[in-house]
């Protein structure tokens, strides 16, 4: 790794940071930024293919990871994450939250199996991934917990009523785990990210004409970059951050302040 990387205050050589949904992008952007200061990566997500690739990025790089293919809503495949995790590089000593999914429809469309899923996804897992890696931090002092909330958190659009309330839902988990966990020196924080440049909005982004419109309405002006979301999640995981915790840290570029 580089040098000066382990110079700054956001060395996090000799942790293990496990990041589910780390297969694409805000996933992989973070796994990318904590590896370059010097965490081991682990990547869960089911698709193993563009979880390889992410990897031989990071090792290409310099750095250290290993990737699993794992169901964040099964019970069994998030305990099972959690020994194979261990057994190879060691407890996890940071935990970014990143799988979720989104179905866009007006409520009374929706099907109870959908509402499940998205409920699932983005909420029940991180219940399900804290149970599992939340006691091996306890008697360290230090963990860090990162659950990727959303501007959703604290704002809505019509078509995400599912999703608003899944991600209203992990932010009271999240400042409730954070108050549990306070006296053992772990901090769990929320990152609600706002319009960011990944694959998924590349579609909307390539139309000149909606990503003007859409554009427009961020008082930055821009879409944000996914770099940025990797270096707020490697300050919040730094001992920096460490007076941090139970709180959401918005990062879209003025979107709820209006």
């Amino acid at each position: 790794m580089d040098s000066m990387a382990n110079q700054t205050s956001t060395n996090l050589t000799g942790k293990v940071a496990l990041i589910t949904g780390g297969s694409r992008g805000l996933g992989r952007a973070m796994a990318l930024s904590l590896s370059a200061a010097g965490a081991t990566i682990a990547l869960a997500a089911r698709d193993a293919e563009k979880l390889n690739s992410v990897k031989a990025e990071i090792e290409a790089a310099g750095g250290k990871a290993a990737a699993y293919v794992a169901d964040v809503v099964d019970e069994a495949s998030v305990e099972k994450l959690q020994k194979d995790i261990t057994a190879e590089l060691g407890a996890v000593q940071i935990l970014i939250n990143n799988a979720g999914m989104n179905i866009r429809k007006n409520l009374t469309e929706f099907t109870l199996d959908e509402w499940n899923r998205v409920l699932d996804t983005n909420l029940t897992s991180v219940f399900l991934l804290c149970r599992a890696f939340v006691p091996a931090m306890k008697g360290t002092g230090y963990g860090r917990i990162l659950n990727m909330t959303s501007i959703m958190s604290h704002v809505s659009l019509p078509g995400r009523a599912a999703y608003s309330s899944s991600k209203a839902a992990l932010l009271g988990l999240t400042r409730a785990l954070a108050l549990e966990v306070a006296d053992q020196g772990i901090t769990v924080n929320g990152i609600s990210p706002g319009p960011f440049g990944t694959e998924m909005n590349t579609p909307l982004m390539q139309n000149p004409e909606l990503n003007a419109q859409f554009v427009a309405n961020i008082p930055l002006g821009r879409w944000g970059k996914v770099e940025e979301i990797g270096a707020l999640a490697c300050y919040l995981c730094s001992e920096d951050a460490g007076f941090i915790t139970g709180t959401d840290i918005l990062i879209d570029g003025g979107w709820t302040a209006k």
